[in-house]
């Protein structure tokens, strides 16, 4: 089976699965999401189908939240601090300073499909504030070296 046969097969499953559920758009949603990490935009019109919704409906939830990603994540997704602790310490000038870097916004993937640059809204990491997360690291008190030299040791350990 295709790369795109076995998503689309994934998609399938996760539909048949939670559609009858109550509410089921956002489970599905998630399903595909956890499963594939994103949702193609040609599972859409699925997804309308089982719910009987529109597809504007259903692209409608995936572009309102900011979670929901329609392209493929690189292979490291970067989370990037915006809480007003780690803006009060420098998080602006770290966020103008990573997308500069990186040469991508939020909700972005590099060119070469390493990183991926998400906003999040507190890592519980305010006393060393600003911070950041990749993969599973938490990272504190980050400024423009330490996150260049962040970047250079995990595209080494990668």
């Amino acid at each position: 089976m295709t790369e795109s046969g076995t998503m689309q097969a994934t998609v399938q499953e996760i539909i048949a699965d939670l559609k009858d559920k109550p509410g089921a758009l956002l489970p599905i949603l998630h399903g595909i999401q956890d499963a594939l990490g994103y949702i193609p935009a040609n599972s859409v019109p699925d997804i309308a189908t089982a719910l009987s919704l529109s597809r504007a409906e259903v692209h409608g939830v995936i572009s309102f939240y900011h979670y929901f990603r329609d392209t493929p994540p690189g292979q490291q997704t970067i989370h990037l601090c915006r809480a007003e602790s780690c803006q009060a310490m420098g998080g602006k000038q770290l966020e103008e300073h990573v997308k500069s870097k990186l040469g991508i916004n939020f909700h972005e993937t590099t060119a070469n499909g390493k990183f991926s640059l998400e906003p999040v809204y507190c890592l519980g990491n305010c006393a060393c504030s600003p911070a950041m997360q990749i993969g599973k690291d938490i990272y504190g008190r980050v400024t423009a070296d330490s996150f260049d030299a962040i970047i250079t040791n995990t595209e080494a350990s990668a």
